[in-house]
């Protein structure tokens, strides 16, 4: 399975009811991921641009999407942004299929 990072903001909404009743969500996300095929790898809260950071693994982009519409949905977090994040084994997996075409490609422009 791949392995997605996302961050992401609590909407004014989501932060006023954590205020007025605290709560950790972390079982909550778990389930999501879950039930879309995915697994929970961690959930972080930040200081900064995002309010949290959760990587996870997921079968395909279909699953990902899935847990990012309905989060989306319930209207408690806004302004997703989804990586991709890859090991270093498969970076040079990447890098080794580069080198054996790099001789191969013209830039634009040259």
């Amino acid at each position: 399975m791949a392995v997605y990072i996302t961050q992401a903001r609590y909407s004014h909404q989501a932060i006023s009811g954590l205020v007025r009743n605290p709560e950790d969500r972390y079982e909550e996300v778990r389930g999501l991921f879950e039930r879309a095929g995915c697994k929970l790898l961690s959930y972080y809260m930040t200081l900064g641009e995002y309010d949290f950071i959760i990587t996870y693994e997921a079968p395909n982009p279909v699953a990902v999407m899935s847990v990012l519409a309905t989060a989306g949905a319930g209207g408690g977090v806004t302004d997703t942004k989804t990586i991709t994040a890859v090991s270093t084994a498969e970076a040079k997996q990447a890098f080794e299929l580069a080198k054996a075409s790099a001789g191969k490609f013209r830039s634009a422009g040259t």
